[in-house]
């Protein structure tokens, strides 16, 4: 998915020279999780075992970003640095049209990585890929990052660069998906499924006292967050998060226009529904993913929630009218709450407020509905 480009994406076939720099793009990409496989074919490489903070080789997908990248642009020269000296990264950096830097975070379950920064702890020189990043970035500003990851990352050189790719574990045929969506032969369309904060300060707990040992058991209390969790938490404390749950850019841009609210209050059809014009007002095809939230009463101690969304396919300048419906019988429970004391799911008295967007801090009031 997308998530910064200052109009650098998607790269022309005509960029002249392209530099790709680190986590081994030369030959494959991250395979993280619990769940990875050695791939069709074999490894492109085993890594690291035991490695901090993980428990299990690392994989590498034979899937390589260098040689995708080479195909759609047979007419550009494209050189490979393996990022290891950071000096030599920026001076390759410096000599070509536009920069790509892959950085990399093998996580699983069963482990804590050791921060929400891009270190470097699998390679046998361990390498500070911030550092990477932030020198390659002042030496060209045409700097593109590729992020291999699988959670919330913190990002100290954003704004230096021109654009950010969160490609996560791509898989065995990542390579060739990466390189689809520089060159815009795919048009992103993802939404961040988590929130990535601004520092580590914003979350609820910046440090956790943990054990020198993976298999000592350690308390950790819920009580700091109680019901908000994720992204509710960021609205419930009012903070500004790097990039909130639900983000993702395009290559085109989408309005949503006219949006009525329908809502019935009581009986057993309770709930509501949002009826919308969703606009491709760009020049390029794409796909949006309309989100609805809910707004529940103050005594729920709760702020609003994600309860649908939809993901529409437009052509350029194209408008669609959509329907997002939401009722008390979905399986997720959109209009309840959990009575601790009870020990029962509930729904409160009050006014509920629905909102419609293209993510959780990009919202637009739709109307409001009173339960009694």
């Amino acid at each position: 998915m997308l998530l910064k480009n200052n109009g650098l994406l998607p790269l022309s076939t005509n960029v002249g020279s392209i530099a790709v720099i680190g986590s081994h793009a030369d030959i494959g990409v991250l395979s993280g999780g619990a769940d990875q496989v050695n791939p069709v074919g074999g490894a492109a490489l085993l890594e690291g075992y035991p490695a901090v903070p993980g428990w299990a080789q690392v994989v590498w997908d034979p899937s390589s970003p260098f040689h995708s990248i080479q195909a759609l642009a047979p007419g550009v020269s494209v050189q490979f640095n393996d990022g290891t000296d950071t000096s030599s990264a920026a001076g390759l950096g410096t000599s070509c049209r536009v920069a790509i830097v892959f950085v990399s975070q093998w996580e699983s379950e069963g482990m804590d990585v050791p921060s929400l920064n891009f270190t470097d702890v699998i390679h046998a020189t361990p390498i500070d890929q911030d550092a990477l990043v932030s020198a390659v970035a002042a030496a060209n500003p045409r700097t593109i990052v590729v992020m291999e990851n699988g959670g919330a990352k913190v990002m100290p050189w954003l704004a230096n660069v021109s654009a950010v790719l969160e490609a996560w574990y791509p898989g065995q045929r990542g390579g060739e998906a990466i390189a689809n969506l520089l060159f815009g032969n795919v048009n992103p369309s993802g939404k961040l499924p988590i929130t990535f904060p601004a520092s580590v300060s914003q979350l609820p707990r910046p440090a956790i006292a943990t054990p020198p040992d993976m298999t000592t058991p350690f308390p950790v209390d819920y009580t700091v967050d109680g019901f908000n969790v994720g992204y509710k938490w960021y609205d419930s404390q009012g903070l500004t998060p790097l990039f909130p749950f639900g983000y993702g850019l395009s290559y085109t841009t989408f309005s949503i226009n006219n949006p009525q609210l329908t809502a019935t209050t009581s009986g057993s059809n309770l709930g509501f529904q949002v009826t919308f014009d969703l606009k491709n007002t760009g020049t390029r095809s794409g796909a949006e993913v309309a989100q609805v939230y809910l707004g529940l009463p103050g005594s729920t101690g709760e702020p609003k929630r994600l309860v649908g969304w939809q993901k529409v396919p437009l052509t350029a300048g194209q408008q669609q009218s959509v329907t997002i419906e939401v009722t008390a019988r979905d399986s997720s429970h959109p209009l309840e709450h959990w009575d601790t004391g009870a020990g029962v799911w509930t729904i409160a008295p009050g006014t509920y407020t629905v909102y419609v967007g293209n993510s959780s801090r990009n919202l637009a009031t739709v109307g409001t509905f009173q339960i009694p």
